[in-house]
C-alpha cells in the first residue's frame, strides 16, 4: 500500500524509458487506486499490470471487494493471490485462496501463488510441511491453469532485510517443483519466483539456481533503479 498518483507516474516513467527487452517479463501489480493510471502508462511498454488480490466472489454484496472479472475487464493480466500479508492480517484460509484462483482463472487472469513458511515454522522443521499444505490446498479439487506462477516468500524474509540465502531459497524451489509434479503438473512448465527481500545485490545469486525462475519484488519495486537492475540480472 503505497504511492500516489505523482509518484507513480515518475515511478512508472523511469519504468517503461529502461525497459528490457522480451528476454524478462516485467509486471506490476499497484494498489486498486492506482490500476488505471498503471494500464495507461504500461499500453506501449513490455510490462504487464496485475492487481494485488481479488475476491473470490463473480459480483454481489460485498462491499469494498474487487471481482476477478472487474480486473480483467480493467484490462489486467496477473493477479497475485495468497500473499502473506493477506493470509496474516486479513486471516485468509487455503480454501479461500483456492476459491479465489478459481474465480482468478476463470476471469483470464493468470495467478501468482503465494507461498511461504514464519520464521517459527522453519525454525521448528515445519518449513516443507507448510509450504506444501498451502500449495495442496490452493490447487485441491480444480484443474490447474495454464501459465501458473507460484511465488516462494519465506515470511522470515519480508520486510526484514532478511534473505533465504540462495541455497536455501533453491532447496524450497525444487520441492515445490517436486510437489506440483504430484499434482499432475508439468512441473518444469511453472514459474518459481522467489519473493523475500530481493535486491540488485543478491538477485544474479538467486537467479542463478537451477529452479528460481524469477522474483517477486517488494520494497525494490518501488525505486525504479533498483528494479531494473533485478531485472538485468534476470535478463
Amino acid at each position: 500500500m503505497h504511492g500516489s498518483r505523482d509518484s507513480v507516474a515518475a515511478l512508472l516513467g523511469n519504468l517503461v524509458a529502461g525497459a528490457t527487452a522480451d528476454a524478462v517479463q516485467m509486471a506490476v501489480c499497484p494498489a486498486y487506486v492506482h490500476l488505471a493510471q498503471a494500464l495507461e502508462l504500461c499500453a506501449d511498454a513490455n510490462i504487464a499490470v496485475g492487481a494485488q488480490d481479488c475476491s473470490q466472489a463473480t459480483s454481489g454484496a460485498y462491499t469494498g471487494e474487487v471481482s476477478a472479472e472487474m480486473l480483467a475487464d480493467l484490462g489486467c493480466d496477473w493477479v497475485i493471490l495468497g500473499h502473506s500479508e493477506r493470509r496474516a492480517y486479513h486471516n485468509e484460509s487455503d480454501e479461500l485462496i483456492a476459491a479465489k484462483l478459481a474465480a482468478a482463472v476463470n476471469a483470464g487472469l493468470k495467478p501468482i501463488l503465494c507461498v511461504g513458511e514464519t520464521r517459527g515454522q522453519r525454525e521448528a522443521g515445519e518449513a516443507e510441511s507448510v509450504v506444501a499444505t498451502q500449495l495442496q490446498g490452493a490447487l485441491q479439487g480444480q484443474e490447474i491453469p495454464a501459465g501458473l506462477v507460484v511465488a516462494y516468500e519465506p515470511v522470515w524474509a519480508i520486510g526484514t532485510g532478511l534473505t533465504a540465502t540462495p541455497e536455501q531459497a533453491q532447496e524450497m524451489h525444487a520441492f515445490i517443483r517436486r510437489e506440483l509434479g504430484q499434482h499432475g503438473v508439468d512441473a518444469q512448465a511453472v514459474r518459481l519466483l522467489y519473493g523475500g527481500s530481493v535486491k540488485p545485490g543478491n538477485a544474479k545469486d538467486l537467479f542463478a539456481q537451477p529452479d528460481i525462475d524469477g522474483a517477486l519484488v517488494g520494497g525494490a519495486a518501488l525505486v525504479a533503479e533498483d528494479f531494473q537492475a533485478i531485472a538485468e540480472a534476470a535478463a
